[in-house]
């Protein structure tokens, strides 16, 4: 038997197992997963470099299927080729499983996801437009670890008009990532009718030309063309002064079967009748093409060495923050403030030193975020990704890095963090450690306006601190709002030291210092920074300087407010409940510089779930806010100046400490 007919032989057959699981579940794509047949033979049996009983091994060849609903046929050929998966016990993939497609304790989510346990995926799709992002991180996590792997990224042709696929594609000849093949499935359908022209085989190409790249247009059903290009592609990565390769793959969305293609079938599995006619072109196909399946026809590529990455358990520790500034010479710089983004930057100064497995990403901000500090030492150079002014493929390099071991910390300004809340969920699902630090938190940017304030970030990720981590050792993801910079500082390091996600927020303004060396900080704590009898006031960040302003006015009117630093949520919430009801009297006024849901919510959620008699009353920014020449008169324009918020506190200590 021919090659080719061999090829079709075997497309063939897992398009067959292909419609027979996704029929038993009800549900599926079994046409999109059709026209990736032959791809998925040429790859999976005889080109990627992987080891069926360890498909994340790190030395393996990865395959990224950003067009994730297509994921039947990677099933499908895993349980022909025995890959080893389970959530809690890797066992061999078995024809039987398949047929649990979709159900709520099968491993085989309906989009890839490795957190569920199928680790032959690097990371969770199915979100359009990602996937190439987080390909090109598991390539420059090999890069830096000198790993010698090929990274294949399937992309739907629909998918190609996500501007997240250009922005991968710009790094991709930036950086010259040429272990990664791009492969764009191009059976110009998308679920509701045919792409756009802008989307066709020939016009991809173009734009790929002019993106630099070198686009080889092929017939994704003819093996010969496909194995072609893969050869070249393995020939051509470390070619000097060659173009990257990408695939334009023509393709037939419900390959092999009339009654399946067209515009009507996006999603729908073929079911009883349908189903057998179905089943019976794919048999008039496969004989048309003389394709009759005979064992042993491929020989798989194995690894050609097993490699151990050097990645310790233990890892060096880092300086004190104050012996930090005197070891970088800064000794004064806390003189006239410093503002909690600086502190960042000074941590990752000394953690990239102490973590080799640490890799900073960028924005094209970080002068401002502080993250561009790295590069004042030169060891630290080439741990800086500069990703430009695309924030959603950032996020999802970082995805990439994770999979591959790699500790990545994306910092942005926490407004443009918004661009990529998609990717960090799908981040999330896939179950990384994501590390986000957004700066120019809140309203305190003042100056620049309303464009460049962190407001909303809070409400999102808080939502997320609220479902548990897949250890169930803690919340999903800790959201971080210091107010010092050596709060800053050691929460730094604990978010990096911390095995799982946390956004840490930092601000623009300079601020004096409320703590030191001494004070401990860790996620999920809080802090009382003054006692008082009559009320308490939560804050965090910015506002907790303001409420220890508003206290010391309060205190010329006899009244002593406590002030609480709620600077991780979640936090300790029986402790805190403990704190309000047994020293301020039951009364509590929270303060955050960002709209509501976040910081006064989680306190709400605190006090009422533990019963008892508390007043909250909330202080948020309840006006769109505008420029000002500095951050208090913003805050003034917003409704939290300081003579608003002692108001509020006077009227909160007069009511009566029950209702």
């Amino acid at each position: 038997m021919t090659y080719s007919a061999s090829v079709h032989a075997k497309a063939t057959e897992l398009t067959r197992l292909v419609v027979e699981m996704t029929a038993e579940a009800g549900s599926g794509h079994p046409s999109s997963a059709a026209s990736l047949a032959h791809l998925v033979t040429v790859l999976l049996y005889d080109h990627m470099r992987f080891d069926p009983a360890a498909p994340a091994h790190p030395a393996a060849d990865r395959l990224v299927l950003s067009e994730g609903h297509a994921v039947p046929i990677i099933y499908a050929a895993a349980a022909d080729l025995g890959i080893a998966y389970g959530e809690h016990e890797s066992r061999r993939m078995t024809r039987v499983e398949t047929f649990r497609l979709r159900e709520i304790d099968s491993e085989l989510d309906g989009h890839p996801n490795p957190a569920e346990g199928f680790p032959f995926f690097p990371a969770a799709t199915g979100s359009l437009g990602q996937g190439l992002s987080i390909a090109l991180g598991i390539a420059l996590a090999a890069r830096m670890n000198d790993v010698n792997k090929r990274v294949f990224c399937i992309i739907g042709d629909g998918e190609s008009r996500e501007g997240q696929v250009w922005e991968a594609l710009d790094m991709l000849v930036e950086r010259d990532l040429r272990s990664v093949l791009p492969i764009f499935n191009c059976n110009a359908l998308g679920q509701t009718g045919a792409v756009s022209e802008q989307q066709r085989a020939h016009v991809l190409a173009e734009k790929l030309y002019a993106f630099g790249l070198e686009p080889e247009v092929i017939d994704g059903h003819e093996p010969a063309e496909i194995v072609q290009c893969l050869d070249r592609h393995r020939e051509g990565q470390h070619a000097a002064r060659a173009r990257p390769i990408a695939i334009v793959a023509q393709t037939i969305k419900g390959w092999g079967m009339p009654s399946l293609q067209g515009t009507r079938h996006h999603g729908k599995p073929l079911e009883g009748e349908d189903a057998t006619r179905g089943l019976r072109e794919l048999e008039d196909t496969a004989r048309d093409l003389g394709a009759a399946w005979t064992d042993g026809e491929f020989t798989r590529p194995e690894l050609e060495a097993r490699i151990a990455l050097d990645n310790p358990d233990a890892y060096g520790s880092i300086p004190s923050f104050a012996e930090a500034l005197r070891l970088l010479d800064r000794e004064d710089a806390l003189e006239d403030g410093m503002a909690t983004r600086e502190a960042y930057g000074v941590a990752l100064r000394f953690l990239g030193h102490a973590r080799p497995d640490l890799v900073v990403l960028d924005g094209d901000v970080g002068n401002s975020t502080h993250s561009g500090d790295v590069l004042e030492d030169p060891d630290l150079a080439d741990r800086l990704i500069q990703c430009y002014i695309a924030e959603q493929n950032m996020v999802s390099v970082a995805a990439g890095l994770c999979s591959e071991g790699m500790r990545p910390i994306a910092s942005t300004f926490g407004k443009f963090v918004t661009r990529a809340y998609d990717q960090i969920e799908m981040a999330l699902i896939s179950g990384f450690p994501m590390r986000i630090v957004g700066s120019h938190v809140g309203v305190s940017p003042a100056a620049d306006g309303p464009s460049q304030m962190a407001l909303t970030d809070v409400s999102f990720f808080h939502s997320l601190g609220h479902l548990e981590s897949r250890d169930h050792n803690g919340p999903l993801i800790y959201t971080l709002t210091p107010c010092d910079p050596y709060a800053a500082y050691a929460l730094t390091n604990a978010m990096v030291g911390h095995e799982g996600a946390s956004y840490l927020r930092t601000m623009r303004s300079a601020l004096p210092s409320i703590y030191d060396d001494e004070t401990p900080f860790m996620l999920g704590g809080h802090r009382l920074v003054a006692p008082g009898k009559d009320l308490l006031i939560a804050a965090w960040g910015f506002m907790v300087h303001e409420a220890l302003a508003v206290r010391d006015e309060l205190a010329q009117s006899g009244i002593e407010a406590a002030v609480v630093d709620l600077y991780s949520l979640p936090f300790d919430g029986e402790a805190f409940a403990e704190l309000c009801t047994g020293s301020s009297g039951g009364k509590v006024l929270t303060l955050e510089d960002n709209f509501s849901g976040g910081l006064s919510r989680a306190v709400r959620s605190a006090l009422l779930s533990r019963g008892g008699s508390v007043r909250v009353v909330e202080m948020c920014v309840r006006r769109m806010p505008k420029s000002g020449r500095s951050p208090r008169e913003v805050l003034a324009h917003v409704g939290l100046s300081r003579e608003e918020i002692a108001q509020a506190a006077i009227r909160l200590h007069e009511l009566p400490a029950e209702g």
